[in-house]
C-alpha cells in the first residue's frame, strides 16, 4: 500500500473559494485547512488520473490490479518489467488469441525466447457429421 507525503499541499485550497465573509475567519479558514490536508492526496491523484491508466507510469500495486482489468496472464510473481509488458500487450493478446501470432507473441512475453510453430492453420470439415 502506497503510504502518504508528509506537507503535500492541495493544488485546488478551499480557503479563497470560501465566501467573503469567511475570509478572515480564522476559525473557517482552519477549519478547511484541515479539509486540504485530507482532500490533497486525493485531488492530486485526480490531477494525474491518466498516468494511473499507462502500464509504464502506473504504480506497481496500481499496475497489479489494471493487470486484472485488462485480463492480463499474471500470477504475481513476474518482475516489475515483465508486470507491466504484459499490461500493455494484453489487449493485443486478447484480440489474436488463438492464432499463430497470438502463441508466439504470448510465448516471447513469457519466456523471452522467440517460438518456431510448425502447424499450418489449415483445418478440415465436412458439413455432415462424422465426416465424409
Amino acid at each position: 500500500m502506497r503510504g502518504s507525503v508528509d506537507g503535500l499541499g492541495s493544488s485546488a485550497p478551499l480557503g479563497p473559494r470560501l465566501p467573503a465573509v469567511f475570509a478572515d475567519d480564522d476559525l473557517a479558514q482552519r477549519f478547511v485547512a484541515g479539509l486540504d490536508e485530507v482532500l490533497a492526496p486525493i485531488l492530486n491523484v485526480l490531477d494525474c488520473l491518466d498516468t494511473y491508466f499507462d502500464p509504464a507510469l502506473t504504480p506497481v500495486d496500481f499496475a497489479q490490479w489494471l493487470g486484472t482489468w485488462v485480463g492480463a496472464e499474471t500470477d504475481g510473481s513476474e518482475s516489475e518489467p515483465l508486470l507491466r509488458a504484459a499490461v500493455a500487450a494484453a489487449a493485443d493478446l486478447h484480440r489474436v488469441r488463438g492464432t499463430r501470432r497470438g502463441l508466439s507473441q504470448a510465448v516471447r512475453l513469457a519466456f523471452g525466447a522467440e517460438p518456431e510453430i510448425t502447424e499450418s492453420g489449415g483445418a478440415a470439415w465436412s458439413a455432415r457429421p462424422r465426416g465424409p
